[in-house]
C-alpha cells in the first residue's frame, strides 16, 4: 500500500511538472529558442566567419554543443526554481508536507520536472542547430549521459535556490549574477587554451566548464578537460545536491516557516 501511495505522488509531481512546463509554453520554451537562434545567427553565422576554425571545426560548429548544453542547464535551474517557490508562495507546498511521501521522493520529482524541461528545451535548441550547421555525433552515450547529468545537478541547485528564497527578487539573483557568468565563462563559447596558463587555472574551477566540454566531447570528440574526470565533477556535484535538499526538506527549512 505505501509503495503503491509512493508511486501515486511521484507520478503526480511530474505530471504536474510536465504539464506546467505545456501549459506555460510561451514562457518555457518559446524564449530559449528564440535566444538560441540569436546566438546562432549573431556569433555563429556572422562573427564566427571572421573566427575561423576552433578545436579543428567551424566556429559554429564548436559552439553549437555549448549552446544547447548552456540551455539544458540554464531550462533546468529555473524549472524547479520557479515552481517550488511558486507552491511556496502559492501555499500548496503545505499538500506535500502533510501527504505520506518521503522527502527524497518528493526531491526526486521536482528534480524529474526539471530534467523534462532541460531535455526538452535542449532537443529544441538541437533542431534548430540543425538549420545552421551539420550535426555530427561522437559518442551518443556522452551526449545522453552528460545532459542528464547536467540538468539533474542544476535542477536540484534550483529546487536549494527555491528553499532559501523569500520573495520572487531571491530567485532571479542566483541566475543572474551567479549562473549566468559561469555559464559564459564555461567554454561555451572558446576553448580555454586561448587564455593565459593562469586563466586556464581558474577556469578549471568552473563546473560548467566540464559539463559543457562533456557534452562537446559527445558531438565532436575534443574536450579541454579530462571527461571521467568530468564524470566525477557531475555525479559527485549531484550526490552532494540532492542529499542536500532532502536534509532541507526533512528539516523543514523555507517550508515550515
Amino acid at each position: 500500500m505505501l509503495v503503491k501511495t509512493n508511486i501515486i505522488g511521484f507520478n503526480t509531481i511530474v505530471l504536474r511538472e510536465f504539464n506546467r512546463i505545456l501549459r506555460i509554453w510561451a514562457q518555457t520554451i518559446v524564449p530559449p529558442a528564440i535566444t538560441a537562434t540569436l546566438y546562432f545567427v549573431i556569433f555563429g553565422s556572422l562573427i564566427g566567419r571572421r573566427i575561423g576554425e576552433m578545436g579543428g571545426y567551424s566556429y559554429i560548429q564548436y559552439i553549437a554543443p555549448g549552446l544547447i548544453m548552456m540551455s539544458v542547464i540554464t531550462n533546468s535551474y529555473g524549472n524547479v526554481v520557479s515552481s517550488f517557490f511558486g507552491a511556496k508562495f502559492g501555499r500548496h507546498i503545505e499538500e506535500l508536507l502533510v501527504a505520506p511521501l518521503p522527502n527524497w521522493l518528493i526531491v526526486t520529482g521536482y528534480m524529474v520536472g526539471g530534467i523534462a524541461r532541460g531535455l526538452l528545451v535542449g532537443g529544441i535548441v538541437m533542431i534548430i542547430t540543425m538549420l545552421f550547421t551539420s550535426v555530427q555525433i561522437h559518442n551518443i552515450g556522452v551526449v545522453i549521459s552528460a545532459a542528464l547529468l547536467s540538468s539533474m545537478v542544476f535542477s536540484l541547485a534550483g529546487m536549494i535556490n527555491a528553499v532559501f528564497a523569500k520573495n520572487f527578487d531571491q530567485i532571479s539573483f542566483i541566475p543572474t549574477f551567479v549562473l549566468t557568468p559561469l555559464t559564459y565563462l564555461g567554454g561555451v563559447f572558446y576553448t580555454i587554451e586561448l587564455l593565459p596558463e593562469w586563466a586556464q587555472d581558474v577556469s578549471k574551477a568552473n563546473p560548467i566548464l566540464y559539463m559543457v566540454n562533456a557534452f562537446r566531447y559527445g558531438f565532436l570528440g575534443v574536450s579541454d578537460v579530462d571527461v571521467g574526470f568530468a564524470y566525477v565533477i557531475m555525479s559527485i556535484a549531484a550526490l552532494i545536491l540532492f542529499t542536500v535538499c532532502v536534509w532541507l526538506m526533512h528539516r523543514g527549512v523555507g517550508v515550515r516557516e
